[in-house]
């Protein structure tokens, strides 16, 4: 099996997960409606927590498939990247490892690392949209799977963002020489602060000096060294919000957002559940999980003994 076998195996294999509960940690049904919706406030901060254990689980799930055995092993990088990687095969197989929480407000996690490491194609990123079995409460849920090219969501990240002189994606330093743990991999975004008008036709006028391709994204070196020359000239912003995952605009991973949030779960869509949990009507959240989660005064099953 070569990498590229290897990565298609596993590919299908996480998306099998789907539908898949696991049997990591259980929330217990709320024992009163407004305890439940007090829970549905803050369920959400569950999310870090169960994250990184439903990424655990994924790698010790791709070790149970049989097409890997006697080949290498999957094993967990923490820290590193990408997250999981196979040892046994060159170039190295890897996935970046994303659980997302859709009952929150976007996806957080962000994607930084630079095209230049995906030059042979080998990281996938794998994302799993997870509930709770109940929607508050319960083991959680795997609710859908996406697996996606490393270095389409970094191209996608990089053109979308990519603005100059409005703003500038940078790549990292040259770090090759320090030891591993001081290494740079990531790409950062730069936004233009200037609202100067004689600035603003300046930087303008740089970037069109580059001619036709001045606008076009390169990781190389020399259009780096003029990337830079604006930040060094003008006044640019850190800009703390760059590459998080909902804001990427890929296009498989867009349709996998559209799909997740028109799934119906326990008789509302995940978006009508987003919506109902944010609203301020506490009365209506009540009677929805009620009505769709069984949640009554005094429920038998969940009042301590």
């Amino acid at each position: 099996m070569d990498t590229a076998g290897a990565i298609a195996v596993a590919s299908q294999h996480l998306h099998e997960l789907s539908g898949h509960v696991f049997d990591l940690l259980t929330v217990s049904k709320p024992i009163t409606p407004d305890a439940a919706v007090n829970l549905s406030k803050v369920v959400s901060k569950l999310s870090p927590l169960l994250g990184n254990l439903i990424e655990f689980n994924t790698v010790e799930f791709l070790n149970d498939q049989e097409e890997f055995r006697g080949l290498g092993e999957w094993r967990r990088q923490d820290p590193g990247f990408p997250d999981t990687v196979f040892d046994g095969i060159t170039p190295t197989p890897g996935f970046e490892i994303k659980a997302w929480f859709p009952l929150a407000t976007e996806i957080t996690a962000r994607f930084k690392d630079s095209q230049n490491h995906f030059a042979d194609d080998n990281t996938h990123v794998c994302m799993l949209a997870w509930l709770p079995e109940h929607i508050i409460y319960g083991k959680p849920y795997i609710l859908d799977v996406v697996v996606v090219s490393g270095r389409s969501v970094a191209e996608a990240r990089d053109n979308h963002y990519h603005n100059p002189p409005d703003y500038l994606v940078l790549e990292p330093e040259d770090t090759t020489a320090r030891t591993r743990n001081l290494q740079q991999t990531n790409t950062n975004g730069y936004k233009l602060q200037t609202t100067d008008s004689a600035e603003l036709a300046e930087a303008l006028r740089i970037v069109q000096s580059w001619g036709d391709g001045g606008r076009t994204y390169r990781p190389t070196p020399d259009y780096q060294h003029r990337l830079r020359e604006l930040l060094g000239r003008f006044n640019y912003r850190l800009d703390t919000n760059y590459a998080k995952m909902d804001r990427i605009v890929h296009g498989e991973l867009e349709a996998f957002k559209t799909r997740v949030m028109a799934t119906k779960v326990h008789g509302l869509t995940v978006r009508e559940w987003e919506r109902l949990f944010r609203s301020p009507d506490e009365a209506r959240i009540k009677r929805v999980l009620e009505e769709r989660l069984g949640v009554t005064e005094g429920d038998p099953d969940t009042l301590l003994e």
